[in-house]
């Protein structure tokens, strides 16, 4: 696609382009300032405001990122101190109010991070359809003035179960009688990554409404599925990103796209990073930088570290 058409598309449908990622420092980074992107994600514990350091440590991100005028989206998550225990719709409840009441520059939230992910034995547990819909019922309960997203979801590569999942998810709602949501969150990793688009389309038709790409872009390691061998999985990763852009740019049901993520190796077993390690700039960060900023200036990527 030209450039020309790439811009004129993106100004049509009005995308929005951002980063998510869960360390404060990338807000100091003088690579991702100069994205001048205005919307961010983190992914916090359902129970972080009872909890000292998981606490303190969304504090420091949530200032961080009001202090460079950034739209924040909030995901909860799994507790990090009792990972495989669900909690009950009234804990749920309780918790994500208390933290809601801490934050009250947060507007925008998802009821669980990657809902139908499912459970990984002795590290995490991940909720049914009719658990996050209620999830959901009660997070629009607490905090009805906020913009909740109804689901947030992986599109895997076979996404016949992420289909099944979506509709358990609405027969729940129904039988709630509660607001059918006409906001969605996709992880569309498996799709972009194979660079093909029929996943996020089928997923897409399912949910209805509009969609934000809540994580997205090209991973430079995960297991077996996408090794990085001897630099392999940067320059994948680079190309995998050029195309999820092309794609944001035709699709009219997405509206904001969140990169994951900032820096590479944070996440034990998976690398998405635009920066590595030392926090100097990868392929990929070459890509979203030169697309973000195609009419304003000139993208600006040193040689060595800042």
């Amino acid at each position: 696609m030209s450039a020309a058409p790439r811009e004129a598309k993106t100004a049509r449908f009005g995308q929005l382009i951002g980063v998510g990622d869960q360390q404060a420092k990338m807000f100091a980074s003088p690579l991702w300032r100069q994205l001048h992107t205005k919307i961010v994600r983190y992914i916090a514990p359902y129970d972080a405001a009872a909890r000292r350091v998981d606490l303190a440590r969304a504090s420091t991100w949530i200032h961080a990122a009001e202090a460079q005028h950034q739209q924040i989206l909030v995901a909860f998550y799994h507790s990090e101190y009792t990972p495989t225990k669900l909690p009950s719709v009234r804990v749920y409840q309780r918790d994500v109010r208390r933290f809601i009441r801490l934050f009250p520059q947060v507007h925008e939230y998802q009821p669980w991070d990657e809902a139908n992910r499912g459970s990984v034995r002795g590290r995490f547990s991940s909720p049914s359809a009719t658990t996050t819909a209620r999830y959901y019922q009660a997070l629009r309960r607490v905090c009805s003035g906020c913009t909740v997203l109804g689901l947030d979801l992986l599109d895997q590569d076979n996404p016949s179960s992420t289909l099944r999942y979506i509709a358990q998810f609405k027969h729940e709602i129904g039988r709630l009688r509660t607001v059918m949501p006409r906001l969605w969150g996709l992880h569309n990793y498996s799709d972009v990554n194979r660079l093909q688009s029929r996943r996020t389309r089928k997923i897409e038709k399912a949910l209805g409404g509009s969609v934000w790409l809540t994580e997205t872009g090209g991973i430079v390691k995960f297991g077996r599925a996408f090794p990085n061998r001897k630099g392999s999985g940067l320059s994948r990763a680079a190309k995998v990103l050029a195309f999820t852009l092309a794609l944001i740019s035709r699709e009219r049901q997405i509206k904001h796209v969140y990169i994951y993520d900032w820096s590479g190796g944070s996440t034990a077993g998976f690398d998405a990073g635009l920066t590595d390690s030392r926090g100097l700039p990868r392929p990929a960060y070459r890509v979203l930088c030169r697309y973000l900023l195609h009419r304003s200036q000139r993208c600006q990527v040193p040689t060595s570290r800042h």
